[in-house]
């Protein structure tokens, strides 16, 4: 028995487990799976799923290109839990395990479609260069009441007070109160699974929240974040109420982001190395801004990966719009917060909540990675306002899409195979939602063109 098995064994007696759930993250960054009997997960060998459950949409069906991205036999994955992430089902009725696994080809290979293994291919760069990025993500949400008719439009849950928010209640404590019992809950749940979650605030929208998490390395806070929406998601049903992570739900409230922060330190001494020992901004950090710059024009389908998402970039609304970046500068979308040296770090205020959190992050690190290698130079830091400033970035999903695989150095750094897949899983997302005609069609068109 190998030492990572012994442990899993060790951990599910130790908690009394009667069942697991074997999680793997989907290209939208939510759970697929199955759930296996404990006293079978650990005698039943690798567990293994179907490959096409990587390349639906997130309606569940599947691109005209499904037979150029997946084996025309719909071949099973070999997957192998990773024991740094077993954790207790706190919302569970009986003692249940969630365990996350990796997903391999059946040759032992690592399975290109997974966005884990899209993650793990950026972070090994860094560990071929001796380095270690260090991030921290923001995670935005709203919590609504139940809506079962999609026809409706999003409100508001009421509170404790019985009243619905209509005011801007940016960093509000007594409406962070009002949902008292779910956030006392979430926090409950949050603990029982070792999340590291840190700060809590009421964002600027009505009953929107913000969670801030500590940093760490980056699997193990995109593992949070994915197991973390799952959470926010159980502990509003238990509620009465939804928690969603569109990018934005509701005409009249500002969206939803995934903010990441993010430094790169030496692996060897944990030294900064974005700053000087005399606390200035070095090459190297001038140069992954630049990066950032460059390279999302191209990546920005992983920030903003759904039909949705390119309501929130938008003029006037938060969040950004341009590509430039600033000291301490919430309007820019690169922003380099007042900080001590050692914890010098950027900002990167493009991606929103409803993307795949492994995407994300290697998006932004890998935009970075290529920025340093490449010597880039950023613009000078933005003063003032950026909202000002010109559109720079895709206004839609398609184009988004276009722009993906534009640069020889990206499919260097992204598996050729996965940036086909996403492309053409989400190409059918934009042309299936391009099919609906809205209410706004039917009001200003029908009988006015």
């Amino acid at each position: 028995m190998s030492t990572d098995t012994q442990a899993i064994k060790d951990w599910l007696k130790q908690h009394q487990i009667s069942e697991v759930e074997v999680l793997v993250p989907d290209m939208t960054g939510n759970a697929r799976g199955k759930f296996i009997p404990a006293h079978q997960f650990l005698d039943m060998g690798e567990p293994k799923l179907p490959e096409s459950i990587m390349v639906q949409s997130v309606t569940g069906e599947y691109s005209d290109e499904h037979w150029e991205l997946v084996e025309p036999t719909d071949t099973d994955m070999i997957l192998r839990p990773d024991p740094n992430t077993m954790r207790v089902v706190p919302w569970a009725r009986e003692p249940t395990a969630q365990i996350i696994h990796d997903c391999y080809k059946q040759n032992g290979e690592p399975h290109p479609l997974s966005s884990r293994n899209v993650l793990r291919r950026v972070l090994e760069l860094y560990e071929a260069e001796g380095l270690q990025p260090v991030v921290a993500p923001e995670v935005e949400f709203f919590l609504v009441d139940r809506n079962t008719n999609p026809d409706n439009v999003l409100i508001p849950p009421s509170g404790r007070s019985g009243r619905r928010e209509t005011s801007r209640l940016s960093y509000s404590i007594d409406a962070v109160a009002e949902f008292e019992d779910f956030v006392e809950d979430m926090y409950d749940y949050a603990e029982a699974q070792n999340l590291a979650v840190d700060t809590l605030i009421h964002e600027n929208g009505a009953a929107q929240m913000e969670i801030n998490f500590l940093h760490g390395n980056a699997m193990d806070l995109a593992d949070q974040v994915f197991i973390f929406k799952r959470t926010i998601r159980e502990t509003a049903h238990k509620h009465g109420i939804y928690a969603t992570f569109m990018a934005k739900p509701m005409q009249n409230e500002c969206g939803s982001a995934l903010h990441i922060h993010q430094s790169i330190v030496r692996a060897d001494t944990g030294e900064n190395i974005f700053v000087t020992p005399d606390g200035e901004h070095t090459e190297t950090f001038l140069s992954y801004i630049a990066g950032l710059q460059h390279y999302t024009p191209e990546l920005i389908a992983f920030y903003a990966p759904n039909v949705n998402s390119y309501r929130r970039l938008a003029p006037d609304i938060s969040a950004p719009i341009n590509l430039n970046w600033g000291l301490d500068n919430r309007t820019t979308a690169f922003r380099v917060p007042e900080s001590s040296p050692a914890a010098t770090r950027v900002e990167n205020r493009f991606p929103g909540a409803d993307t795949n959190p492994y995407l994300a992050m290697a998006a932004t690190l890998a935009s970075g990675y290529l920025g340093m290698k490449g010597k880039l130079k950023p613009t000078e830091p933005h003063q003032g306002t950026a909202n000002e400033d010109e559109v720079e970035i895709a206004r839609s999903l398609e184009e988004g899409l276009r722009n993906l695989d534009n640069s020889p150095e990206v499919r260097e750094v992204f598996d050729p195979l996965f940036l086909k897949a996403f492309a053409a899983v989400k190409r059918d997302e934009f042309e299936e939602f391009n099919r609906v005609i809205s209410s706004w069609e039917r009001e200003h068109l029908l009988l006015q063109v």
